[in-house]
């Protein structure tokens, strides 16, 4: 579920002007004046960021043009939920500017899926403002109130609009008795926003899903639009069209989500200036938000490219605010630090950004290319603020010094640094790299574990490719669990890949962890598309292992014979010789060769000058001392011989470098030159991110090295990466 958005409209009411900003708009075309002071400058962004207990509250982010949203608060909530909910979550929220401009109200629904799952849930929470910071709330529960809805299991995504003709808020939201479809149902609150004074009454049903939630309601040109999302096949956003509010819906039958990905929580809002609309959903299966533009709300064209965020939301809604009020916003919950870590230019690596508060310093780091010379940080501009200088500035020399000036008359000085940082390699969250040359594309490749979702809960992998190890293409999504593998839909990760010629012609073998089992897929060109097999290649735990998950598997062909090795493990190595057309394996020849305690997952396997190397992660992922060890063997499958001093990759705290492992290996064709390639938390946050930051990652490239008697000598990581 996730909702709603804004629209900015001139209302005359008994001879008396008010300047209305609704999410879902009035019952009326409304015309009339403003005053100055009303003009809207800037945009408040309200939203949640998932299902952990931490996630499921309400949360504030800020906008000058709509586009580019800055997290208030640092990304923490602004409201305790569990001061203002009955099961301790809120989720879901939206926001809406009342018929007398200065009046607030924000509706959410009553539930926390960290704890009690999703649902059954009975309620919602309405709360009241008149300054955006400071809420009063009360929670309506509906069976409580309305006994004829005692079997509801489902209260879900409300909303609040004003009604001209009624001159009262209603609220609407989707409800579900039983096992039946979700219907969308609304009620009159009462005079002071404290409850429902109306019976639930049945808004819109549809005729064609016999489901429809997350509802959100704009008026526009004489007609109330109703988007929501079909909850059965597609589950895609529609809407359904009225010259009525509370009646006379008809359905547009037709998907306006711009993504063959399922999405849901449509919201809309009217941008300040000119006749925009943006549509904005949630691709919650990717983890991100989608935004589109339209000015007819038939036609939506994505804008993407020109949006950024530094948070993840899930189901908000955006509401226009004043300049006035926007500047009590960032007074409370912003800060001229925050302002100078907005820069924004697209050759920042911006999950990178370092802030030292203490000394007032800022270190951006830039991509492979770009010029210190003369080079633009591109800091974000919010109402009541400064930075100075503006434009470009030669870096290259030295830190440069900015000015900001800030709502409360607070005026700070920073020093400003730039330096081109190779790592991470991956722009975004990535973990569990496996590297691939290509000997058809002439290529490297990398296939990571799509990150950043809570409890690694990624549900498809990417692929990116290079001529160079530096700069990356994203070739996009290679394989996506829920369309294309029919026995697992979450859990996406840790892959591996071998090539192979089969029959003059090769392939492109892609191992795969779903949902703690391991699968395959095969395609015929190393960036897909990649087709699943049937059933998982690995299922269950090997004879004798009695804990542990089936997962982390690694591709190895020893090039003495031809042969390809499949192992995995966390908790145990196991390993097995792959059939000829390494579609299959037999059971009967899979042996446990776990080295030795410090294993944990991870292993990767290759060969150099007759010994065979046997790398792993050592410790948890969301360990600040997740790190490489490795041994040697004489065979693929043979006793692996620890060495004594066998670190091979650790943290630099002095760096800010933390969770270093999950790596594979790469040697340059033709040479003896050797890079590690592994995952990190992200830096410099992850350190204090706690768990999360286990899979919060980023993917690095640093050289390997070995001594003279072949050992495998301490990788120290880098910022700069390869060269």
């Amino acid at each position: 579920m996730y909702r709603k958005y804004i629209m900015n409209s001139l209302i005359k009411l008994a001879g008396i002007t008010f300047f209305l900003n609704s999410l879902a708009l009035t019952s009326a075309p409304i015309l009339a004046q403003t005053n100055a002071g009303d003009k809207k400058e800037a945009y408040l962004f309200t939203y949640f960021t998932g299902n952990g207990k931490s996630a499921e509250a309400i949360r504030f982010a800020i906008s000058a043009d709509g586009y580019n949203y800055r997290a208030l608060n640092n990304n923490n909530p602004v409201l305790d939920p569990g001061a203002i909910s009955a099961t301790g979550g809120v989720r879901d929220p939206h926001i809406l500017r009342g018929a007398d401009g200065k009046t607030f109200y924000m509706v959410a629904t009553d539930m926390q899926v960290a704890k009690y799952g999703w649902g059954p849930n009975y309620g919602m929470v309405l709360l009241k403002s008149t300054d955006l910071l400071n809420w009063t709330s009360h929670i309506v529960n509906i069976p409580q109130n309305f006994p004829e809805f005692e079997k509801i299991n489902r209260v879900w995504a409300p909303q609040t609009i004003y009604d001209t003709k009624k001159g009262k808020y209603m609220l609407y939201w989707s409800m579900r008795t039983g096992e039946g479809p979700d219907i969308i149902y609304y009620a009159y609150a009462n005079k002071d926003f404290t409850g429902l004074e109306s019976t639930p009454k049945q808004l819109f049903f549809s005729p064609t899903n016999n489901a429809s939630i997350d509802g959100d309601i704009i008026y526009k040109d004489g007609k109330y639009n109703l988007f929501f999302k079909t909850e059965g096949s597609g589950k895609g956003i529609k809407k359904a069209v009225s010259s009525k509010l509370t009646e006379g819906y008809v359905l547009q039958d037709k998907y306006l989500q711009q993504t063959k990905d399922p999405v849901e929580g449509a919201g809309v809002f009217k941008l300040n200036q000119g006749a925009d609309y943006i549509l904005m959903y949630d691709v919650y299966t990717k983890g991100r938000y989608q935004f589109t533009k339209s000015k007819d709300l038939e036609n939506f064209t994505v804008i993407d490219q020109e949006v950024t965020m530094d948070f993840h939301p899930r189901h908000g809604t955006v509401l226009p605010i004043t300049r006035k009020e926007a500047e009590g916003l960032l007074k409370k919950w912003y800060s001229p630090e925050d302002l100078m870590g907005s820069a924004r230019s697209a050759a920042i690596k911006s999950n990178n950004i370092v802030m030292d508060t203490a000394s007032s310093k800022l270190y951006l780091p830039v991509k492979n290319g770009t010029s210190l010379k003369s080079f633009d940080p591109g800091f974000i501009s919010l109402p009541g603020t400064s930075i100075k200088p503006v434009g470009a500035r030669d870096f290259s020399k030295g830190p440069v010094s900015y000015t900001v000036s800030f709502p409360g008359n607070k005026v700070k000085t920073f020093q400003v640094s730039a330096a081109v940082n190779n790592n991470p390699v991956l722009e975004g969250y990535y973990a569990d790299p496996e590297i691939l040359y290509a000997n058809k594309t002439g290529k490297y490749y990398i296939y990571p574990t799509s990150d950043g979702f809570a409890g690694w809960g990624g549900t498809y992998f990417k692929a990116f490719s290079s001529s160079d190890l530096l700069n990356w293409k994203d070739e996009g999504t290679i394989l996506d669990l829920p369309k294309d593998v029919k026995w697992a839909e979450k859990n996406a990760w840790a892959p591996t890949i071998a090539e192979k010629k089969i029959n003059g012609v090769y392939k492109y073998f892609y191992y795969f962890t779903a949902a703690q089992k391991i699968g395959l897929a095969v395609a015929d060109d190393p960036a897909g598309p990649f087709k699943s097999l049937e059933t998982p290649l690995i299922a269950k735990r090997p004879a004798g292992i009695k804990r542990g998950q089936e997962i982390d598997p690694d591709v190895f062909t020893d090039p003495q014979t031809g042969k390809s090795y499949l192992y995995w493990g966390n908790g145990y190595m196991a390993g097995v010789m792959l059939s000829d057309d390494m579609t299959a394996i037999d059971t009967a020849g899979i042996k446990i060769i776990t080295p030795d305690a410090t294993f944990r997952e991870g292993t990767e396997v290759f060969y150099r000058n007759g010994k065979y190397y046997f790398l792993w992660s050592e410790n948890d992922t969301r360990s600040e001392d997740y790190r490489v060890r490795y041994g040697i063997a004489d065979a693929p499958l043979g006793k692996i011989t620890v060495p004594e001093n066998n670190l091979v990759l650790a943290k630099d705290a002095a760096k800010g470098i933390y969770g270093t492992g999950h790596n594979s290996v790469i040697c340059i064709p033709g040479t003896d030159t050797w890079y590690i390639i592994y995952h990190r938390f992200t830096r410099p946050k992850g350190i204090s991110m706690g768990a999360s930051a286990g899979y919060n990652r980023e993917v690095c490239i640093d050289k390997l090295e070995f001594g003279a008697d072949g050992s495998i000598k301490q990788v120290i990581p880098t910022l700069t990466g390869p060269e």
